[in-house]
């Protein structure tokens, strides 16, 4: 019998010997690209992993570096992060340097925040019921910190919110404070009706209020307990709606994030007593 292929005399496997050689060379070659091909795809599989990896890690940072503010869900009933842990950090009773003092400091004080092309609204602040806060504002605010910032943040129905020295909500003064409220531990009978002022922190840190504040422009109870409220607006009401309606037309999220170019500018807040 002749071979099956080429028709020469057949060997022992139905084939002739250049037959039979050509047969075990293509399988050796098929073998060979099979490996090559399995090795490329765990290298595409082990730089899709180092991605996704590296994505993760990525979104873990972002977290982390939330800004000094309140995050809410989307019926505003949920005033922190409750995906972060809390931070206890007992920052005692530092504050920003000057001439107030949140061990001797007490009774009513009263300051006034002009708005560049608005007005001015005046607040006065509880230091009898938030001495930390009221002793840290009334010194940022003699030492001309506040001049020349911005309202960054502004919900129309909610607050706005100002005093970051980089107007994105990530900034704040070299100092962070302890958080005057009840889930801090802290007493504080006063709430977030309209008018009220309060400072903003980050939702991963209750000792994390350092510059940052907002105006309350409609009854916000649900923050009461968890942020520090430290006064109200006494005249300037009028300016705080101007302003929030203001910030409806502008702002670029549901966060009530206001573009750097459109931000109303506070020109300062004054220190009255």
């Amino acid at each position: 019998m002749n071979c099956k292929k080429c028709g020469r005399p057949m060997g022992n496997k139905g084939y002739c010997a250049i037959c039979d050689a050509k047969k075990v060379a293509e399988k050796k070659i098929a073998d060979a690209e099979k490996k090559a091909k399995m090795k490329k795809l765990a290298l595409i599989g082990g730089i899709a992993a180092a991605v996704i990896v590296a994505v993760i890690i990525l979104i873990t940072c972002v977290d982390w570096g939330k800004d000094k503010t309140f995050t809410t869900s989307d019926d505003g009933t949920n005033p922190t992060n409750s995906t972060a842990p809390i931070e206890q950090v007992d920052n005692g009773n530092k504050h920003a340097p000057g001439r107030f003092s949140a061990d001797t400091i007490s009774g009513k004080h009263h300051v006034e925040i002009n708005v560049t092309d608005y007005g001015t609204i005046k607040v006065e602040l509880d230091a009898d019921v938030a001495p930390i806060t009221v002793a840290n504002f009334l010194n940022l605010a003699e030492s001309g910190f506040y001049n020349g910032l911005t309202f960054h943040r502004i919900m129309e129905g909610f607050m706005m919110q100002g005093g970051d020295p980089e107007g994105t909500g990530m900034g704040g003064s070299d100092i962070e404070i302890k958080g005057e409220f009840t889930a801090n531990g802290v007493s504080n009978n006063l709430t977030h009706t309209r008018g009220a002022i309060s400072m903003a922190r980050a939702g991963y840190s209750m000792d994390s209020a350092s510059s940052q504040f907002f105006i309350v422009h409609k009854d916000s109870l649900f923050l009461d307990g968890q942020y520090a409220c430290f006064g109200y607006v006494t005249e300037g009401l009028d300016i705080v709606d101007a302003v929030c309606e203001y910030g409806a037309s502008v702002v670029v999220d549901d966060n009530g994030t206001v573009p750097a170019e459109k931000q109303p500018g506070i020109t300062s807040v004054t220190v009255v007593d």
